[in-house]
């Protein structure tokens, strides 16, 4: 049968409605997305895996166990992260953190669309790393499988603001030492991440558990279903992650384009008016898909990145994963 023209119209919208979405979301039909994503996905499973491991008590059957060994733990996690950060940073940028990905978003240095997806990867990538933990150790030593809990002897307000102070400090250190700005950057970015990590858990430990990532907290909370004062693990990380970032990048440290721009924001032309500035062009408000978590310019993986993202668009179709 014919469309008519009227049916014709009725039809379009459902059509530029699905083209909007398409557009907004056509870097997830790339494989190098969800090559990232799944990047993620592993990286947060084995960080989860191998840090919780070390709250395990193998002693706690005994008359009289010993009590946690929080410089054991607090290394266990630096390292792990750090170690995380090294093997990871090429593929997804190395955020296994809800707590990183928030403040990346913020910054315009990741798409709303890719954070999405990074943090449910990170949430999975930490449910199955505290169930294979939960798989493989004794019933008798388990405990609390590492959940993080608030210390009894402080409100949920303090362990709101510790966990917000000691993720700060984490995601100030990951937003200074993996600055393309600076030529002063030596050593490994990894490696001060994770001392950053170790600094927050051999403070924190004590307070709250020092989870300084949702997922962490969220992956044994699931795998025990304990959910006691959980969202203090959310709302502490990611508020302190996204005021770290933010003074950094707006405050601190700001980009030169960027802040040329603000100034040109409150300049006036010859008529009394502001002037208009345009934005076109400013990788801080277009797509930031490509931008990682690490120092120095972009690296080869980038560029094949972007290489194949534009291959996609210019030819036949989008591919397919």
């Amino acid at each position: 049968m014919r469309e008519t023209p009227t049916s014709g119209r009725r039809g379009c919208l459902p059509l530029c409605s699905c083209e909007s979405i398409m557009a907004a979301f056509k870097g997830i039909w790339t494989k190098p997305f969800w090559r990232a994503v799944s990047g993620e996905f592993l990286a947060t499973l084995i960080f989860v895996l191998l840090s919780l491991g070390s709250t395990i008590n193998w002693a706690s059957g005994t008359e009289n166990p010993p009590p946690a060994d929080l410089v054991l733990i607090s290394l266990c996690f630096g390292l792990s992260i750090a170690t995380m950060v090294q093997c990871f940073s090429h593929i997804s940028g190395g955020h296994i953190n809800p707590a990183v990905t928030a403040a990346m978003v913020v910054t315009q240095k990741l798409s709303l669309a890719k954070g999405l997806f990074y943090i449910v990867a990170q949430c999975l990538g930490a449910i199955v790393g505290a169930g294979v933990l939960l798989l493989v150790t004794p019933s008798a030593v388990r405990g609390g499988l590492g959940i993080t809990a608030v210390n009894s002897r402080i409100s949920v307000g303090h362990a709101l603001v510790v966990e917000l102070l000691i993720t700060f400090e984490l995601i100030f250190t990951i937003f200074a030492t993996c600055d393309p700005k600076r030529s002063d950057l030596k050593g490994s970015a990894g490696l001060a991440i994770g001392i950053a990590v170790v600094i927050g858990h051999l403070f924190a430990i004590p307070y709250t558990g020092a989870s300084m990532n949702p997922a962490r907290s969220f992956g044994p909370a699931v795998v025990t279903w304990s959910w006691e004062s959980h969202w203090v693990y959310w709302v502490g990380p990611i508020l302190g992650g996204i005021l770290a970032a933010a003074l950094y990048e707006y405050l601190y440290c700001p980009d030169p384009e960027l802040k040329r721009r603000c100034k040109e924001m409150f300049i006036k032309d010859a008529s009394g008016k502001y002037k208009e500035v345009e934005c076109a062009g400013n990788h801080h408000v277009g797509e930031a898909d490509d931008i990682v978590i690490k120092p120095g310019s972009s690296s080869d993986a980038e560029k094949d990145e972007k290489k194949e993202s534009f291959q996609d668009s210019s030819g036949d179709g989008l591919s397919s994963v």
